[in-house]
């Protein structure tokens, strides 16, 4: 399999106190809440990610014993030319981004043609580097992306989806994005600048409540509660 993240990744689920009750593999195209609910724990909400001492990819939720029906798995979508018996390499992405805000709004950037979604907005971040933890990753990313220095928050979210689709190259990949999320701030805000020349941005700016409204954003921003959350306390 073809990964970002060669120490593997973890589920960690902790109690209250912050006592770990559950670890597991993350395998590729897993969701975080199935490896858990296997176990018999439920995700109260996202406590962590970081690069642990023994080199792999911790995903920290506080957790809750389950009671009931553990969560349904999905059928993995698959794009409309890809026939049913198609077989994709396996590609898992661990990525890290950021609903970034400050006086002058929220700053999104833009797909360019390098991405199967051109033209669309998101979420500034990106592709962890060999061993490098989220924060790390995020703060690079955004700098990278935006030109902006910024103060990280809580981790709001961490997204798991799995599809079978087509890379901008061309080959059928069985993609899994993993997708940490955090919020954060940027105290001294400035006309973003794409420092990342040949990358996959084509645009970056700050945006205000009203013109969030109107952009074609990635489904994967697109329904986000931290982002929509953001834009409201936008001015």
């Amino acid at each position: 399999m073809r990964t970002n993240v060669p120490g593997g990744v973890h589920v960690v689920g902790v109690d209250e106190s912050g006592t770990a009750v559950a670890r597991a593999p993350l395998g590729h195209g897993a969701d975080p809440a199935h490896v858990l609910a296997a176990g018999g724990w439920a995700i109260r909400s996202p406590h962590s990610a970081m690069v642990g001492e023994d080199g792999a990819l911790e995903l920290t939720y506080v957790v809750s014993p389950l009671d009931g029906i553990p969560p349904g798995v999905a059928e993995v979508p698959r794009e409309a030319d890809i026939a049913p018996d198609e077989v994709g390499q396996a590609h898992q992405r661990v990525a890290a981004y950021a609903v970034v805000t400050s006086k002058q709004g929220v700053l999104l950037t833009q797909f360019n043609s390098r991405t199967a979604i051109p033209g669309r907005w998101g979420l500034p971040g990106g592709g962890l580097d060999e061993g490098e933890d989220p924060v790390d990753g995020v703060h690079r990313e955004v700098w990278e992306e935006t030109g902006q220095q910024i103060e990280l928050g809580a981790l709001v979210t961490i997204q798991s989806q799995h599809w079978v689709g087509r890379a901008p190259t061309g080959v059928v990949e069985d993609f899994h994005a993993v997708r940490i999320v955090f919020a954060a701030t940027c105290p001294a805000p400035g006309e973003p600048v794409i420092h990342d020349v040949g990358g996959t941005t084509s645009d970056a700016r700050w945006f205000t409540r009203d013109e969030v409204a109107g952009l074609s954003m990635s489904t994967s921003w697109r329904d986000l509660a931290a982002l929509s959350e953001a834009v409201s306390d936008s001015p």
